[in-house]
């Protein structure tokens, strides 16, 4: 299953919530509804400086991801920014394909 980084910084409205909801229960309440899409949550971890949530998820594909960053952050309440993660096998499936592009101003 595809694994994705979300980085999450609280609005004011956000941290206000997650003071009433506590750190463990704001993780039991993602953990469910990330569950509820058919994900698991591989890491959650709060953290110090932009980003207020670091966290690793295995997704079923990149529109249920979507759906997970854009449900998120409709909510007003935290600002989102999702990372598809890549495997080193995927990438050196990549480096195997071979194309042809000219760079700008070549």
């Amino acid at each position: 299953m595809p694994k994705y980084l979300i980085q999450a910084s609280y609005t004011t409205e956000g941290i206000q919530g997650l003071v009433g909801d506590s750190a463990s229960g704001r993780r039991a309440d993602v953990q469910a509804a990330v569950r509820a899409v058919g994900g698991r949550v591989e890491v959650f971890y709060f953290a110090f400086g932009p980003d207020d949530v670091i966290i690793i998820l295995e997704l079923p594909d990149n529109v249920t991801a979507a759906a997970v960053g854009l449900t998120t952050a409709g909510t007003g309440a935290v600002r989102v920014r999702t990372t598809p993660l890549l495997t080193v096998e995927e990438v050196d499936k990549a480096l195997e394909v071979k194309m042809r592009y000219r760079a700008p101003g070549q």
